[in-house]
């Protein structure tokens, strides 16, 4: 309940010319790092997010990210945009349905090779079931919500 409400406040706080959350990856508000200081990489070579080390920081699309290794913060400077979430980190069925949540780097998918957060299991759920159709509309609604990163 406490983490929704400075999930909130933080929105708010970086919310830019009414919309709805900023167009950058918003830094966690506990850890300051992008996606709750979890190496995005992990979720491609592991197969679960694994927090990164603070040894190996990168920073990209307006926030710091750390890694595991420094083999895998090289494989995100190559190309961030394949390891990134998808969307800027926001939740991608409530995107579909045109409204900006934020998602949580634990309840994630890999969608059409892009990682993809969501803000429930439920929501992971019927996102993946109807993938295709639903990312496109979630790609449709992203830059009117300000779910796209500034990069």
């Amino acid at each position: 309940m406490c983490l929704s409400i400075v999930m909130i406040a933080v929105l708010c706080v970086f919310a830019d010319k009414g919309a709805a959350r900023p167009q950058v990856f918003v830094p966690d508000p506990i850890t300051g790092y992008a996606i709750g200081g979890h190496d995005p990489v992990s979720y491609f070579v592991d197969g679960y997010p694994r927090k990164g080390d603070r040894k190996h920081e990168y920073k990209w699309g307006g926030v710091e990210w750390i890694f595991v290794n420094e083999g895998n913060m090289a494989a995100f400077a190559r190309d961030p945009e394949a390891y990134a979430p998808r969307y800027a980190g926001c939740g991608g069925f409530a995107l579909s349905e045109g409204f900006a949540t934020a998602g949580s780097p634990f309840i994630y998918a890999v969608v059409e090779g892009r990682l993809v957060f969501f803000h429930s299991v439920v929501n992971r759920f019927l996102f993946v079931v109807n993938g295709s159709q639903l990312t496109q509309d979630a790609q449709d609604n992203a830059g009117r919500v300000g779910c796209m990163p500034e990069l």
